[in-house]
């Protein structure tokens, strides 16, 4: 290791390297095709439908076994990755998704294509805790880091926009297993780039990895995942909420047993910092809201407006770019505005769009939605970027993977619970306001179907006599539109508390004149610590010793604040 490594107390950190920048354009292109991997699927789902022929189960497996898989191995992965080494994990996570994207690709039978989607679903939880805290550990400048978090959190609504529109032009021309070869080039870029300008860093005081530790860590957030979108399908059941009350048991338990092992998964003790709850909760219930008025976005454009996926798709494209410039307009204001400030003015804004969106009607609504969500996005952007900052900058930089992990999962849960909670508040007040609303002297099966969904009343509109099928679809569609207003109500109220929580809860107190910063106590410690991950002038404690392969002249070199 060079001199030009270290971090010590009263020297400005180490620059960002032009091979940084480009290992960091590496690592946003690898997130971009994860989160692809996650929306493609939809629009293959009638050719799989027709030429798989799996039955309603399978169909559900074949769509949501990826995504919770991710969700339950993020934690493990992002330890593993701290053990392992963080560049080695990552490459080894590529090679897999690579391979099993193939799989997946020329899968024959809906049991082979579940398989293939659940082992995706373990490589594609390797890249977002390893990308993220290489860039943790790529980064030391807290400028640099911000805007390069900032470009991370971007290739992630990226890659929401792209994958429906890209999926939607590949599926005109191609078979339904094409949306998954998507993955192979960039995979490919990674694993032949990934040596050359990605560092390798690993706990260099790590032991060995507790594989009940991991057991426990996995079935707590699948089971808890997997109850909560149990409820936003069927509602509230037995077995889902037995899920849900024994994942949260078995994730006390796991906790319990961190802090009695030698070497636990996670530091459990960070979660007595108040800024690490404060924007671990905060990202949690930014995610929520975000997940959950959405689900109700696709299906208004495609039911109501009448768009196609491949014209939802496009129509999305304002929303992404929102997102994108939120996402880098944070990293350059932090500079000069406390982060809580930002936080707090990022949520009020999402609010305000997210209080229009109760003004949508069931006509000339494709405005409102379209402008709503591009103020929502340009609110959130910030948000995510800098309370994953405060997360992951909280760690000790060799428990930044498993930080990341917390992150992710916190993340992978507030959106299940958004999509549980406020898709079930959604479709009470439809079913409600459509039992009272749907024209009398409908077939029983086409009463059923349309009180269902509304994608259930479009259909069965279509086999009814054309003046009583357009009585159910409009009744149908006012229910449905009800539903989002008040779903956007409920999400706008929330919005503004966590603003108001964020204003004060995530404020640096100034220090005392003359006073030493370390005599504040431990907590406040920990909160000027993760305040200044997100870009303060302050220092950061020296990071531990460890091998970085690059140094030199082009130490200064960088793409964003030279």
């Amino acid at each position: 290791m060079t001199s030009a490594d270290m971090t010590t107390p009263g020297t400005p950190p180490r620059r960002a390297t032009t091979a940084d920048w480009v290992g960091l354009s590496v690592l946003a292109l690898a997130c971009l095709m994860y989160v692809m991997d996650l929306t493609v699927l939809h629009l293959a789902i009638p050719q799989i439908s027709e030429q798989l022929a799996p039955s309603s189960a399978q169909l559900l497996w074949i769509i949501d076994v990826y995504g919770f898989l991710v969700a339950g191995a993020l934690v493990t992965m992002g330890t593993l990755g701290d053990r392992i080494g963080r560049r080695k994990l990552l490459l080894i996570g590529a090679a897999a998704f690579g391979l099993t994207s193939i799989l997946a690709a020329f899968s024959t039978t809906p049991e082979m294509l579940i398989v293939s989607r659940a082992l995706l679903g373990l490589a594609g939880a390797t890249l977002a805790p390893s990308t993220l805290s290489l860039i943790f550990h790529m980064f030391a400048d807290p400028r640099q880091r911000s805007v390069a978090i900032g470009i991370w959190i971007g290739a992630f609504s990226a890659g929401s926009a792209v994958g429906p529109v890209l999926g939607g032009l590949v599926l005109e021309h191609f078979w339904w297993g094409a949306v998954f070869l998507l993955a192979l080039p960039v995979m490919v870029a990674l694993l032949i780039l990934g040596p050359i300008v990605l560092p390798e860093y690993k706990d260099p005081g790590a032991g060995r990895l507790d594989l009940l530790s991991v057991l426990m860590s996995v079935a707590a957030v699948l089971a808890m995942i997997f109850g909560l979108k149990e409820i936003a399908q069927d509602g509230v059941t037995p077995l889902p909420v037995g899920l849900i009350v024994g994942g949260l048991v078995i994730g006390l338990i796991w906790i319990r047993r961190q802090r009695r092992l030698t070497d636990p998964m996670i530091d459990v003790s960070l979660f007595r910092i108040g800024s690490f709850r404060t924007a671990l909760s905060v990202n949690f219930l930014a995610v929520f809201i975000s997940v959950g008025y959405f689900l109700f976005l696709a299906q208004y454009l495609q039911l109501i407006v009448g768009l196609s996926p491949l014209q939802s798709g496009l129509w999305s494209l304002p929303s992404a770019a929102g997102f994108i410039v939120g996402s880098q307009l944070g990293p350059r204001i932090v500079r000069r505005v406390q982060p809580a400030t930002i936080i707090a003015t990022g949520l009020g804004l999402s609010a305000v769009g997210l209080g229009l969106l109760t003004q949508v009607g069931v006509t000339d609504g494709l405005w409102i939605i379209v402008t709503s969500s591009v103020i929502i996005s340009v609110g959130l952007g910030p948000v995510f970027g800098l309370t994953t900052e405060l997360i992951v900058g909280t760690a000790p930089p060799e428990k930044a993977g498993a930080a990341s992990g917390i992150s992710e999962t916190a993340a992978e849960l507030g959106g299940a619970l958004g999509i549980a909670i406020l898709g079930s508040v959604g479709v009470a007040i439809y079913r409600g306001q459509l039992a009272t609303t749907l024209p009398a002297g409908l077939p029983s099966a086409a009463a059923d179907a349309a009180s269902d969904t509304l994608g259930g009343a479009v259909v069965a509109a279509a086999s009814l006599p054309p003046a009583q099928g357009v009585a159910v679809v409009d009744a149908a569609a006012t229910a449905f539109v009800t539903g989002l207003q008040v779903v956007s109500a409920v999400a706008t109220v929330i919005a503004v508390i966590i603003a108001v929580v964020s204003w004060f809860a995530l404020r640096q107190p100034r220090p005392a004149a003359g006073g030493d910063p370390a005599a504040d106590g431990g907590a406040s410690s920990g909160d000027a610590a993760a305040a200044d991950a997100v870009g303060r002038e302050a220092e950061r404690p020296p990071a531990p010793a460890h091998p970085s392969p690059r140094s030199g002249p082009d130490d200064r070199l960088c793409c964003a604040d030279c």
